[in-house]
């Protein structure tokens, strides 16, 4: 079993001739999906030649401003925020989000927060046609416009999308910088290619360490034997529960620093399984806080979720629970460090609500880039093998279609 994923599972899952068919075809990579397995080999768009261009991009946004506007929604920006909302702010440019909303409340506090700040824009749309982006990008190009006028604007401007379409020509005509949105790549799968490796540099995180970490996770698992390939362990797992009744999966962690990685993971298992009337329902919970609301119903509610916990072994830091003279009933805690108490609260947690449900594990080590990297590797290809075991294509995404076609009905588009 690899060590950069440690996996416990509640029950045994079985691993039959069908299960090490699909592993060793999704290893290999299946030529019925080679249109959206460019993710498949880290070294393709994560290699050094694009962690090298996106830091010489990251750097030229650094040059001249101090915030990077991240337009985007789903998979154009999920990975970014889940980065480096776990590893925190390591630089001076501070990243923003746009494109993921049509309020416009949130739009207002948005400008008003790039007062006084020098910015670039990265408007990610693979094909330039979902609404959300093209709305904040004429917003924000217009705010660029009036502020550095149409020439300063211009070199202020990324736009991240497909070769050879619409967007890559408008970029061209309009003297905006191009990056290639990979066409062997859906959204919710780009963690790892120039999508994200641009802003995330430009955030400061070190993208080699996170490129490094997606390629000792892909080697392993496209080398593991099926009992020792924690990824199929993990893809069975989900499909035995599923099959056993249960519809929802929820992943809980005692660590606040993975809450933007709860949403990339919610939409990469709901956009890939959630199909043909299919599917677990991925939800996120962050404890210890929702200990004391979701957990009454974990605990006691409904017998239709099971729990998978993402358990960080190395805090990453220590501070120790002050001991006085006050009387406050809270002595038991003296000698104790925060660490102590988050893991025996942990622990607790797992053993209670393994009493009521199936629960799995997965550890890792702590959080880095390199840590991410490879958790980012983990769950595309646990994705790919449990959506192939569930008997629906792991790529594809048609009922998001729906909601736009109406909306863009109503518009008049």
């Amino acid at each position: 079993m690899d060590e950069l994923i440690r996996i416990g599972i509640s029950g045994n899952s079985r691993i039959d001739e069908g299960a090490e068919r699909i592993l060793a075809a999704a290893q290999k990579g299946e030529e019925c999906y080679k249109d959206s397995l460019g993710w498949l080999d880290p070294s393709k768009w994560a290699g050094e030649e694009w962690v090298e261009r996106s830091i010489q991009l990251a750097r030229k946004a650094s040059a001249i401003a101090d915030t990077f506007v991240v337009i985007g929604i789903g998979g154009s920006n999920n990975s970014v925020r889940a980065l480096l909302g776990a590893v925190g702010r390591k630089s001076g440019m501070n990243v923003v989000y746009a494109g993921n909303t049509l309020s416009s409340y949130a739009y207002r506090e948005l400008i008003e927060s790039l007062e006084g700040h020098d910015f670039v824009i990265d408007c990610i749309a693979k094909n330039f046609e979902t609404l959300e982006p093209g709305v904040a990008f004429r917003v924000l190009r217009d705010l660029l416009v009036k502020r550095y006028g149409k020439a300063g604007a211009s070199e202020r401007i990324f736009c991240t999308g497909t070769p050879g379409s619409y967007f890559e020509s408008l970029a061209a005509k309009e003297g905006y910088a191009f990056i290639p949105f990979p066409e062997d790549i859906g959204g919710r799968y780009t963690a790892l290619s120039p999508v994200h490796l641009v802003p995330m540099a430009a955030g400061g995180a070190d993208i080699r360490e996170l490129a490094r970490g997606a390629a000792d996770m892909a080697h392993i698992l496209r080398t593991s034997p099926a009992k020792e390939n924690s990824a199929l362990l993990y893809a069975l797992a989900r499909n035995r529960f599923y099959d056993e009744g249960y519809r929802i999966e929820m992943l809980s962690a005692f660590e606040p620093r993975l809450r933007w990685f709860y949403k990339w993971w919610e939409q990469l298992f709901a956009e890939s399984e959630g199909k043909d009337g299919k599917g677990l329902f991925p939800v996120a919970s962050e404890f210890s806080e929702e200990l004391h609301s979701l957990g009454q119903f974990i605990q006691d509610g409904s017998p239709i979720l099971f729990e998978t916990f993402l358990d960080v072994r190395d805090p990453g830091a220590s501070v120790m629970i002050p001991s006085d003279d006050v009387d406050d009933r809270f002595g038991y805690l003296d000698g104790l460090t925060m660490e102590m108490v988050n893991r025996i609260a942990e622990e607790a947690t797992i053993k209670a609500h393994s009493k009521r449900c199936p629960c799995i594990r997965l550890s890792i080590s702590e959080i880095s880039e390199y840590s991410i990297g490879a958790l980012f590797y983990f769950f595309a290809f646990s994705c790919y093998l449990s959506g192939r075991i569930l008997g629906v294509n792991p790529f594809d995404q048609p009922g998001v279609e729906e909601y736009k076609k109406e909306m863009f009905c109503s518009l008049g588009k």
